[in-house]
């Protein structure tokens, strides 16, 4: 059985969806993306990845196509359409499509966005096995743009970072600039050193994660110490502890680094609790 998938208003089976060859996200990267993770089908940090949105669109002069409501009710829509119980749903707007190639941005008046969604099912997102194991991480040279603030689907390069880390064996890569960790390939990048907790600050060089803003005010709340600065290979080598957190791995342990095994070789304290404390909070949150 297919998948119901959206596609600008109308839900169809995924094998009938379609969107034109011009469209700028396919043409030029010109599109902005969200993923917004399910548990017993509700919506999880859904007012964040919204929020991030009309950020990401408002930096790109892009007009948001779709009303804050109606990308509620479609994300409902299609967890209910496709019985998703855990899960992800994906998100992404482009600038649309003028009819032809052309690298000036099209009258927004006249062009409208596209926007496309569609759900994964995930059975497992919430009893993850590299959540008990944790992952060994690569470094890499951050080679992105610098508007990495911004939830583009400029994605080539996060993709080649994830194949370095497959053909090394590895479960991720960090990005490295200037001698200091930025982020990883698709999540913010922690260490733990005694009791502090150790991630780069917000700005243009990574971007700001959600579950990034959720797992740093529950920390805060359990009277974890934390500190937001940038760090390095070296620094992350002889942290005791460290974990990545996105809104599809939620808080995941790192137990090696460069080939380095980070305290005893096994998921810490810190990680675990923090994994904990997300999900206990976002479940009572989620819509």
């Amino acid at each position: 059985m297919s998948r119901t998938v959206y596609v600008n208003g109308d839900y169809l089976p995924e094998e009938e969806a379609t969107i034109s060859i011009f469209d700028r996200g396919f043409l030029m990267a010109d599109g902005v993306y969200e993923v917004t993770s399910v548990l017993g089908g509700k919506l999880i940090d859904f007012e964040g990845h919204a929020a991030r949105l009309a950020r990401s669109l408002a930096e790109l002069d892009m007009v948001a196509p779709i009303s804050h409501e109606d990308l509620l009710a479609a994300h409902r829509e299609l967890v209910a359409k496709n019985d998703i119980d855990n899960g992800l749903v994906y998100l992404q707007v482009t600038r649309g499509s003028a009819g032809d190639r052309d690298f000036a941005f099209p009258d927004p008046e006249t062009v409208p966005g596209t926007v496309v969604m569609f759900t994964q099912s995930k059975p497992d997102l919430l009893e993850s096995a590299v959540a008990t194991t944790g992952i060994r991480v690569i470094s890499v040279p951050d080679l992105r743009w610098h508007r990495r603030d911004i939830k583009t689907v400029q994605l080539l390069y996060p993709s080649m970072g994830k194949m370095a880390a497959k053909a090394a064996g590895a479960g991720d890569a960090w990005f490295v600039e200037d001698g200091k960790v930025t982020e990883g390939t698709s999540n913010n990048a922690y260490i733990v050193k005694g009791s502090k907790i150790v991630t780069r600050e917000l700005s243009n060089d990574i971007l700001h994660g959600i579950t990034r803003s959720a797992v740093l005010r529950y920390a805060a709340e359990a009277q974890m110490e934390v500190e937001e600065r940038a760090f390095t290979i070296s620094e992350a080598q002889s942290a005791d502890e460290a974990f990545v957190t996105s809104a599809t791995t939620f808080v995941t342990p790192v137990i090696e680094v460069d080939g380095a095994a980070l305290g005893d070789g096994t998921p810490g304290p810190v990680a675990k609790r923090l994994r904990e404390l997300y999900i206990e909070e976002s479940l009572k949150t989620a819509v």
